[in-house]
């Protein structure tokens, strides 16, 4: 998927925000990004609005339009959550969201069959993307964000999903937009701050991945050996390692402790010992496989990273997936904010700019004549609240 109408990719800070959105707000709120959505859609048809959503500055542009803080993290629930509100109330939309925040994301398995019955989308397919999705940045990305909320967009062609993690020590979240699984750089964008990570979704750890593949062929018995053996070192214990190779790994990790976000001791308990079994039973073969094993949780994912790195010297990228920081507060001018940044929520211009939306939208689809008039007009308006790079 390209990047969206006018998009720039980058990332931008999501400070973890409490409170809520008024109703008298939220009604408002609802009604213009609906509009802005039906003229994305006009003119652009839904691979441009999917596009544009599945990048981290426009979505963060149309949060700001609509009157959402410039930086918080409620952009994320506030943003999609509207927007499923619309889907799921206009049967003629052609696109439908899935999921949400919290409770809401365990709903995608019985929202999906909707998405099947309204737009041709297989409801396995579905269910495999979420999934799988979930793991890509639960388990094969550790960032130190945990998921509270994870939104499927479905539409007749494609599926795309954005998910948020909090990390309550930073007070700082994160969202992530996937539009394709992959093991390597699914991202379309990630929204947030610099940080460290385990990245084995990055290109450079490819042959690590492979490492991962091999180390899950040699069965759940050895691998925790081998776990064992690579906390001893870590601990600065002796290890087999050290007998038959005086120095060399124990050197190096007293060295590189503390220096990787991996590099600390895997506890070895019933569930690691559980999800490995599963692993030994139905191995991955290609790489491709891994986002889709049950039992490729975050401490499987860690422990093989540790092994791979401290016994095969085969390390695992720490690069962190986010681009650099872009702020998006310039979007904030359209229509001013909900707690007041950069002035006060101005409801009249909310009303008048949704009112023009809805009726050039309509007269967009009288005729050809009319079309162009309206689309015209409705690029001016576009222009002036933000969104640029819509055709000429």
């Amino acid at each position: 998927m390209g990047v969206g109408v006018g998009a720039v990719p980058g990332v931008a800070d999501l400070p973890l925000h409490g409170g809520h959105v008024p109703r008298w707000m939220l009604v408002r709120m609802e009604r213009m990004a609906e509009a802005i959505a039906d003229a994305v859609i006009e003119i652009h048809g839904v691979e441009g609005l999917v596009s544009g959503l599945a990048d981290p500055i426009w979505f963060q542009a149309f949060n700001n339009i609509i009157g959402m803080d410039w930086d918080s993290s409620g952009s994320t629930t506030v943003l999609t959550g509207i927007l499923k509100s619309v889907s799921w109330r206009r049967s003629d939309w052609p696109l439908l969201i899935l999921g949400g925040k919290g409770d809401r994301m365990l709903r995608v398995p019985e929202e999906a069959a909707e998405a099947e019955r309204r737009l041709g989308v297989e409801k396995s397919r579905v269910e495999s993307f979420s999934r799988a999705a979930a793991r890509l940045d639960s388990s094969l990305l550790q960032d130190g964000y945990s998921l509270y909320h994870h939104a499927v967009i479905a539409w007749s062609s494609g599926l795309l999903v954005i998910q948020q993690g909090m990390n309550p020590e930073a007070r700082m979240a994160r969202r992530y937009h996937i539009d394709k699984i992959s093991v390597v750089d699914p991202h379309s964008g990630v929204a947030g701050v610099p940080g460290e990570a385990l990245n084995a979704l990055d290109r450079e750890s490819g042959e690590a991945r492979k490492a991962y593949l091999d180390l899950i062929q040699e069965g759940s018995r050895r691998l925790i050996h081998m776990i064992g053996e690579a906390n001893r070192l870590l601990e600065g214990r002796p290890s087999l390692i050290d007998y038959t190779n005086p120095g060399a790994a124990g050197g190096r990790t007293r060295r590189l402790a503390g220096a990787k976000p991996y590099y600390r001791p895997v506890r070895i308990d019933p569930r690691l010992e559980a999800a490995l079994k599963k692993l030994e039973d139905d191995p991955p073969v290609r790489e491709e496989e891994l986002p889709f094993k049950e039992g490729v949780t975050p401490r499987v994912v860690r422990a093989l990273a540790l092994v791979a790195d401290l016994i095969l010297s085969v390390p695992t990228s720490t690069r962190d997936p986010v681009t650099a920081p872009l702020n998006p507060f310039a979007y904030a001018y359209a229509v001013g904010g909900k707690d007041g940044v950069p002035y006060r929520y101005d409801r009249r211009v909310v009303e008048r700019v949704t009112i023009t939306l809805e009726e050039a939208v309509e007269a967009a689809k009288l005729g050809d004549k009319e079309k162009m008039r309206a689309l015209l007009r409705l690029r001016r308006l576009l222009e002036r609240s933000g969104i640029r790079g819509l055709p000429r």
